[in-house]
Parts: C-alpha cells; sequence; structure tokens
C-alpha cells in the first residue's frame, strides 16, 4: 500500500491517471479519501489525481497529535512536495477546504489553481461546538454507530436523505462513518471545531479559485462561500442545487461538471497567455 512519511504520521494516499496536470483531492471531516471516488473515475483520463487521508482518518496514521489545521497544512505541503513537485490543482472539501485556504496563503508556489467545496474560511460557529463535542464523545467511547443518524442530516441534505432510489448508498455512507477509528476522528474532531479563523487571510489567495457549496448544505452555510467569494478577487462561485454538504457523493455529476469546466477554462487561459 502507497503510504509516505511526512511530519512525523504515515499518510495513505492513491493515484490514479498519469495526464501532463495533477489533481490532489483532500477530503472532509469523517470521511477519506473515497469520497472523491466519482470525481477521479471522471478526471482520471486527462488528469493525474491523487487522493489522499488526513492523519487519524481513513488508512492514515493515528497520532498523538497534529489535527490542528496549520499542521495538516504542512502535512499537505509536505505530500505535495514530494509527490507532485510541481504547483497543481487543489480540491479540498470542507476540512480539506481549510487546509486548501491555508495552502494558498502560506504555500503559493505548490498551488496552480484552488478549488474550495462546501467549507469556510471562518471558525466553527459558537452555536456548534457543544453539539459536535457531545456527538465526538460519545463516538469515542461508544462508537460512532450510536450517532450516525443525528450526523447523516449535518453531512447530507433533504434530497439525499429522502430519496428512496438512494437507499443502499445512504447504508454505504452510514458504513463509511462507522469504519472511523474511534481516537483519530476524536482528535480530528478537535482540531476542526477549534480552528482559528483565516478569512482576514485569504484576500492573498492569488490563484484561480472557484468555490462550490450545496443549496441545502447546513454545515456550511452558503453565506460562507458568498462571504469567501467576495474576499477572494476574481473567485468564481458554483451553487449546486440539491447538495448538502457532501456533493460530490451527493450530486456527483455536477461536481464533475463544474470541476471539468473550470480546469478546462485554466488551460485555454494558459493556452492564450502562452500565444498558441
Amino acid at each position: 500500500m502507497p503510504y509516505l512519511h511526512v511530519n512525523g504520521a504515515k499518510l495513505y494516499y492513491e493515484t490514479q491517471g498519469n495526464g501532463p496536470e495533477t489533481i490532489v483531492f483532500a477530503h472532509g471531516l469523517l470521511w477519506s479519501r473515497r469520497m472523491f471516488d466519482p470525481q477521479v473515475q471522471a478526471l482520471r483520463d486527462r488528469y493525474r489525481c491523487i487522493t489522499f487521508d488526513f492523519r487519524g482518518q481513513g488508512r492514515s496514521e493515528v497520532t498523538a497529535a497534529g489535527y490542528d489545521m496549520e499542521t495538516l497544512s504542512d502535512d499537505a505541503a509536505a505530500l505535495l512536495q514530494t509527490l507532485v513537485g510541481a504547483p497543481c490543482h487543489f480540491a479540498g472539501l470542507s476540512m480539506g477546504g481549510f487546509v486548501g485556504m491555508r495552502l494558498a496563503v502560506r504555500y503559493p508556489d505548490l498551488i496552480k489553481s484552488l478549488i474550495l467545496m462546501e467549507t469556510s474560511a471562518d471558525p466553527e460557529p459558537a452555536e456548534n461546538i457543544g453539539r459536535y463535542r457531545l456527538l465526538s464523545f460519545i463516538a469515542r467511547w461508544i462508537g460512532i454507530g450510536i450517532v450516525a443518524d443525528k450526523v447523516m442530516p449535518i453531512m447530507f441534505g433533504q434530497k439525499f436523505l429522502n430519496d428512496p432510489a438512494r437507499t443502499q448508498l445512504k447504508q454505504e455512507m452510514k458504513q463509511w462513518l462507522n469504519q472511523n477509528h474511534r481516537v483519530g476522528i476524536t482528535r480530528a474532531v478537535q482540531g476542526v471545531i477549534t480552528r482559528v479563523g483565516i478569512y482576514d487571510d485569504i484576500q492573498r489567495i492569488s490563484v484561480p479559485t472557484m468555490i462550490m457549496v450545496g443549496d441545502q448544505d447546513v454545515a456550511t452555510v452558503p453565506a460562507k462561500a458568498e462571504r469567501m467569494h467576495a474576499q477572494i478577487a476574481g473567485s468564481q462561485l458554483i451553487i449546486i442545487p440539491g447538495a448538502g454538504h457532501t456533493s460530490t457523493i451527493e450530486e456527483p455529476a455536477a461536481v464533475t461538471v463544474a470541476l471539468r469546466d473550470f480546469l478546462a477554462r485554466q488551460t485555454a487561459e494558459e493556452r492564450v497567455a502562452r500565444n498558441e
């Protein structure tokens, strides 16, 4: 299995495709690289796609510390330097977006373009912290399965949750939740809910940026995306109809189309700049 040792952590990653440009996908809290399976399958014919698991989640090592967003960003930067070695497209969803913004601000030479999905530049809203700590405590000492039904409406929109045709997929998502390591996920949740906001810094992001959000997202509501859009000059805002906080799973085709269009536009603009 492909592992990379960075900053005292053993991170699991996968690479598919061998195109001339690389897209690195960074997942959200409670999930893993697998949440981008539909997009990787659709894009690997033209791009080199790298997915990885943050420390404490998926197949990556559960470390004693290092779950704050700054350390996770350093982890991601080391991964990009080692596996890519050149500016790449970086797509981050929720927690992955927290990291993506920090990379674009602090490691601008590593980022060619930035895709921010269901994320926020602000600290965790105070009204969420107590509830998330309680869910994390229960998951740690009893197991996440007992709180899965409470977590699903945070992670998914009502269209997905109420669709009888996707009953099997909803069960699969619950199984993914249950696969989380109890200690690793507790530490990851703590890192997310205690994060420092980065809103004042993101005006320094100068790479092409696309911001996506589901119109049914209750974890990072569309107003958060609009706020980032206003702060990042030249950014593009895409609203995904019918999606909640996990649009890559809920509305995979719409997300893939948005990604394809955004990336194709970057290629076209580069050709114009080179007078090709």
